[in-house]
């Protein structure tokens, strides 16, 4: 689904198709305008896509586990180019302050309480009928022409 089908909606479809709320959306693709324009400046060629519609590729592969086939096919572009795409905009968003993650190292540093939850896995007994000589003697007479 492109992009401009997508404009009409209101922000809870658009959250619930997404994943994501429409002004995330908006700023994530602010993002990748500037990536894109930044990647462009010594020429190459330009993509099939807006960058609208990679960032809802990026976003259907994420929240639905679509295949690169699937996706392509939808778009119109290679599965090749559907990779491409899909880590093009994975790694920019990474590598933007905005959208990444702390560390190991800060996370380990940090003061923060961390919950721990404890999980019983231990074995338990189930009752099941024993096998007697008698059960399989009568199976086997039965099975015999």
């Amino acid at each position: 689904m492109r992009y401009e089908n997508l404009k009409d909606l209101s922000a809870e479809e658009f959250r619930r198709l997404t994943g994501v709320k429409p002004s995330t959306f908006r700023h994530m693709v602010k993002i990748l305008d500037a990536a894109y324009n930044a990647k462009r400046w010594h020429g190459g060629r330009s993509s099939k896509l807006c960058v609208e519609d990679q960032l809802l590729i990026t976003l259907e592969y994420l929240r639905e586990y679509r295949t690169y086939f699937h996706i392509g096919m939808s778009y119109g572009i290679s599965e090749s180019a559907a990779y491409k795409t899909i880590k093009w905009v994975e790694d920019t968003l990474i590598k933007h302050p905005d959208f990444a993650l702390p560390g190991k190292k800060a996370l380990i540093n940090s003061n923060s309480v961390s919950d721990i939850v404890l999980m019983d896995v231990s074995e338990s007994p189930i009752q099941r009928p024993k096998k007697s000589r008698k059960d399989i003697t009568q199976a086997r007479k039965s099975d015999t022409p």
